[in-house]
């Protein structure tokens, strides 16, 4: 069952983009959908358009299919999950594992059941020697593997890349790196109404990076919403007066809006910069 119509969200995802993200076949997303695990929308032209929080439910289900957690379980688990997702990037990083017959989540606040919401020990058991050891796990560590992960894979296999820097998202909401690389990443793809979703989450939990503004600006920029867009570049430059394509973009967008002095002075503040 699908929900209501969706008329092209830029904050949500074909099926094609989900297939490339999360690495499964259309098969075993269609498989996943008729068994109830998640229920996207219709597009406009009656294709499947899924949310953040679909993805986040797609990959756990499949995951917990893997790991042989009966269907009942991961229905109930992904219910109570679902109810305490985000719609969009999750504000709270999140990791759901099979433990034994059950399903786990954890957040930063702990680790805890999802059908029952009890809390649970937040360790990790590993093989050392022979014997059996626990170990506390820094999630510092997660994050930068998957960072790197992402910047390795930008040049080769970009649906990778943005995967790794939406996993970096959802353990380290506030990680501005990775917003600005996926920004650049999506928009060098032309994804720029999907880009302008990306800034307003990243504005709000980094408001003092300069080039989380820049990519804001120029995806508004590509979508003629020069007003805005000039708005961001003068953000952008107030938190960074140094930056060179800022001063030179900016210049462009007043010189559009009919601001020729406006224009003329950064102009002259990107050649200054550039010598």
């Amino acid at each position: 069952m699908t929900r209501r119509r969706d008329d092209g969200d830029a904050s949500t995802f074909t099926l094609r983009r989900v297939q490339a993200m999360l690495g499964l076949s259309r098969t075993v997303v269609a498989g996943l959908i008729a068994e109830g695990f998640v229920a996207p929308t219709r597009g406009r032209h009656n294709e499947w358009r899924f949310t953040f929080q679909d993805l986040m439910l797609l990959r756990t289900a499949h995951a917990l299919q893997a790991a042989q957690i009966p269907p009942r379980r991961i229905l109930r688990a992904l219910s109570r999950l679902k109810a305490n997702l985000p719609d969009a990037l999750p504000l709270t990083g999140l990791r759901i594992t099979a433990i034994g017959s059950d399903v786990a989540v954890r957040d930063r606040s702990g680790r805890w059941r999802a059908d029952s919401g009890q809390l649970l020990m937040d360790f990790d058991i590993a093989p050392v020697a022979g014997s059996v050891a626990i170990i506390e796990r820094d999630q510092h560590d997660d994050v930068q593997a998957w960072f790197e992960r992402g910047r390795a894979l930008e040049s080769s296999d970009a649906a990778a890349a943005e995967a790794a820097y939406l996993q970096v998202l959802a353990l380290a909401p506030d990680h501005a790196d990775a917003y600005i690389n996926l920004g650049a990443l999506w928009c060098e793809a032309g994804r720029f109404a999907e880009v302008v979703t990306l800034s307003k989450q990243a504005v709000a939990r980094c408001p003092d990076c300069a080039l989380i503004r820049f990519n804001q600006g120029v995806s508004l920029d590509h979508l003629e919403r020069l007003a805005e867009a000039q708005a961001s570049y003068e953000q952008c430059l107030e938190l960074d007066p140094t930056l060179a394509d800022a001063h030179y973009n900016l210049a462009r967008v007043r010189e559009q809006l009919g601001d020729k002095r406006g224009a003329l002075r950064h102009f002259s503040a990107y050649r200054r910069l550039q010598r």
